[in-house]
């Protein structure tokens, strides 16, 4: 099995050599990961930009065997793109993974979401596509709990994959192994960043604007839901699919819409 990795905080980021240490028993590994971070970048290409992509050594500069990693001046989007395109030109991996993103990747923030993103892309492209975030933001954070929960999950996807044009989002919360309640599969629960924008000033006294945000839970107590799940400390897995069209509601509208609809004819 030929695996391809991601992500969209950097290819020295802690959180994606705890993916590839997950990755290393089901196969031979290609990475290609952003050289800088991409957080937010959702599905971002680089159109009219030159793109560059470099070998790069492991973080100690050990030899790997079965590991080849590059990184991508480009948005995680431009990762995948660039790794089917370049290296994969003859056939395509067996399965893409991306992360493992720094900070929580559930609710509304998929929307956003360059990790999410590079899984879509998969997806897009036929490629059984999982993407992992852990709800810790620093630099440092422990890992071991994503390594050992994310390792079965890996197992149970690759037997088990998802329907063509889908695919799996993995929040994992902070703490240890012992303190997770275990894996629990879920939906996209509805929240909204509120008080984005704070209004700052310059030290010459200009005005400028700073992206801030504060969660807003639209579905509280509701345990069907990602993020309501995943603070109750259970790792939570919800499906995606490429196609978002809300059938129900195109029915609605089919009828309530039908005058909208005729031909210039009237038939």
């Amino acid at each position: 099995m030929h695996i391809f990795i991601t992500n969209d905080d950097g290819y020295t980021s802690k959180g994606l050599q705890a993916l590839i240490q997950m990755a290393r028993p089901f196969g031979e590994i290609t990475v290609v990961a952003p050289q800088y971070p991409q957080s937010a970048m959702s599905s971002a290409v680089s159109i009219g930009k030159m793109l560059r992509m470099v070998p790069v050594s492991s973080p100690d500069g050990s030899f790997e065997e079965g590991i080849k990693r590059y990184y991508c001046s480009g948005t995680p989007v431009d990762c995948v793109k660039m790794a089917l395109n370049v290296l994969f030109s003859g056939k395509k991996p067996d399965l893409l993974l991306s992360g493992i993103n720094h900070g929580f990747n559930g609710s509304s923030a998929v929307l956003y979401s360059g990790t999410l993103g590079a899984t879509q892309e998969g997806a897009l492209n036929g490629i059984p596509s999982l993407a992992f975030s852990l709800k810790d933001h620093s630099p440092n954070a422990d890992f071991n709990a994503s390594i050992y929960y994310g390792t079965k999950i890996i197992e149970e996807f690759i037997k088990h994959p998802p329907v063509e044009y889908s695919f799996i989002n993995v929040n994992i919360p902070q703490g240890s192994i012992h303190e997770i309640n275990g894996i629990r599969l879920s939906r996209f629960g509805m929240g909204a960043w509120i008080k984005e924008i704070e209004s700052r000033t310059d030290p010459y006294g200009h005005p400028y604007y700073w992206m801030v945000g504060e969660y807003e839970n639209l579905e509280p107590g509701d345990l069907e839901c990602d993020h309501n799940l995943l603070d109750k400390n259970y790792v939570t897995i919800v499906p995606h699919k490429i196609d978002n069209t809300n059938y129900p509601e195109l029915e609605r509208l089919k009828v309530v819409w039908k005058d909208l609809t005729r031909d210039d004819n009237g038939i």
